[in-house]
């Protein structure tokens, strides 16, 4: 069995299978929906979205996480809705889209977050990191905080990030993680995918050793 520096990875889940295995799955159906919904493939997308919700929201019945699932990507789907309702003879108005009405949207990420359980604010947050995403404008935080509510929801860990004293502004590794996978993911290109997997494996690999009690390494001091 390998083994890390600081003895938290290489190690086999209550099921036998390595953590390392198990998110890498993880991080690679979670590329694929993002894919399936470029494509347009919805249920393909739910299916690929519930694969990562099942695992990674580990309190959740299976039908209860499809529907989580569901929820992303209908939020995803009213998102181009909105889009589409702002295009005129292809081409997209920006500030027709700065002004419209995003509450289907919203709708859709606070569904989510009720069947979750997580904080409610995830909804609000969501919504404004994808309009920002689109129309411009500072979408980093917002999405980076609505990662954060949802890994809090995915460790039961409140207090994520648990940062030291120092860079408490920050919102955490993992939600960093995130936002680098949605820039390499609006590449479109084989190699940036590549890169996204790799970048959301250890994201996953952190919920995984969560669900498994093993503690993150303790914070140091400089």
């Amino acid at each position: 069995m390998s083994s890390s520096a600081d003895g938290t990875l290489g190690r086999s889940r209550p099921d036998g299978r390595r953590i390392e295995e198990v998110a890498g799955e993880m991080a690679e159906q979670i590329c694929r929906g993002f894919r399936f919904h470029d494509r347009r493939e919805r249920e393909r997308a739910v299916e690929a979205f519930a694969a990562v919700d099942r695992r990674q929201f580990a309190h959740l019945d299976p039908t209860t996480a499809r529907a989580a699932a569901a929820a992303y990507v209908d939020a995803l789907w009213a998102k181009d809705a909105v889009e589409s309702s702002c295009t005129v003879d292809g081409d997209l108005d920006y500030d027709a889209l700065a002004e419209a009405d995003w509450g289907s949207v919203r709708a859709a990420f606070a569904k989510r977050a009720a069947l979750v359980g997580m904080d409610a604010r995830y909804a609000e947050a969501s919504t404004l990191a994808w309009k920002r995403h689109k129309v411009g404008g500072d979408y980093a935080r917002p999405m980076q905080r609505a990662q954060g509510y949802e890994l809090r929801a995915a460790m039961d860990d409140p207090e994520y990030p648990r940062k030291p004293h120092q860079g408490q502004s920050g919102f955490g590794p993992e939600a960093a993680r995130y936002l680098l996978a949605v820039e390499l993911h609006d590449m479109h290109t084989e190699s940036h995918w590549e890169e996204a997997r790799a970048v959301m494996t250890p994201y996953y690999e952190r919920i995984l050793r969560a669900h498994d009690g093993r503690p993150e390494p303790t914070p140091g001091s400089d």
